[in-house]
């Protein structure tokens, strides 16, 4: 596998995404799938980049996910910014909750050492499922996930 192949995104994943939108007949060449694999990956490259710059002037060296909403927002993507900082909020509280749950269910001793049994070859928790997290598309304007709380 050449340089460039290895910096993009993988073809089978972008294509997977690709059919999700589309009616179930519909077909996606080869081409289409290679164009938009350069253009997601140029994409995320170039939001990352931003990130990168504005943690390496606060002299920090890991790029979290405020960063990358705000690089989003820096380089004109406001809509998109706004959709992941909701998404970024419902994924903390559900590991706070995880976390609050975990902790309420024995002693930290306990939990620390169910933590050792579950992790798996890379210290990853092997028998739990992430939690699932609803993220919807909305149309410009709709301000409909406003007036309902959370």
């Amino acid at each position: 596998m050449d340089d460039e192949q290895e910096r993009l995104l993988p073809i089978a994943n972008v294509g997977r995404i690709m059919k999700q939108i589309l009616p179930p007949t519909a077909k996606i060449s080869k081409e289409a799938k290679q164009t938009l694999q350069e253009c997601s990956t140029e994409f995320i490259s170039f939001v990352t980049a931003e990130a990168s710059d504005k943690c390496h002037k606060e002299n920090r060296k890991t790029v979290n996910g405020d960063d990358i909403c705000w690089a989003l927002s820096t380089v004109g993507f406001d809509n998109y910014a706004e959709a992941i900082v909701r998404y970024l909020y419902k994924y903390r509280e559900a590991e706070s909750l995880r976390a609050y749950q975990n902790k309420g269910n024995s002693t930290q001793e306990e939990n620390h050492e169910d933590d050792e049994n579950r992790r798996g070859q890379h210290g990853k928790q092997t028998d739990e499922l992430p939690i699932p997290l609803e993220f919807r598309v909305m149309e410009k304007g709709d301000n409909s996930h406003q007036a309902r709380s959370s």
